[in-house]
């Protein structure tokens, strides 16, 4: 249910419920036509990102491409820097210690 109200998917719905309204009664013309496949991908531009998103909770594999995996990727960088740097504190104290 929390990825049904996702704000990209909203948008592309209301876009398109806009987008029919506009165009109902209109004849259908290249410009109409063009503005219904920008509608399309905007949609399933939505959609990828709504079902990277749950990948990425589930932990699941995420697409190199997607924004999902860039974050992902700087939380395991982050880690990785805490736990060099911890290490490196526990070497200083065994040192101290010495």
């Amino acid at each position: 249910m929390r990825y049904l109200f996702s704000t990209g998917l909203i948008a592309a719905i209301s876009a398109g419920v806009s987008l029919l309204r506009g165009t109902r009664e209109e004849p259908l013309t290249w410009r109409a036509a063009l503005s219904w496949v920008s509608w399309g991908i905007t949609l399933a531009l939505a959609i990828g990102a709504v079902i990277d998103m749950r990948r990425e909770r589930r932990g699941d594999l995420v697409d190199a491409d997607s924004p999902q995996s860039v974050k992902k990727a700087k939380k395991a960088q982050r880690l990785q820097f805490r736990s060099q740097k911890a290490l490196a504190d526990a070497q200083g104290h065994a040192k101290e210690r010495r």
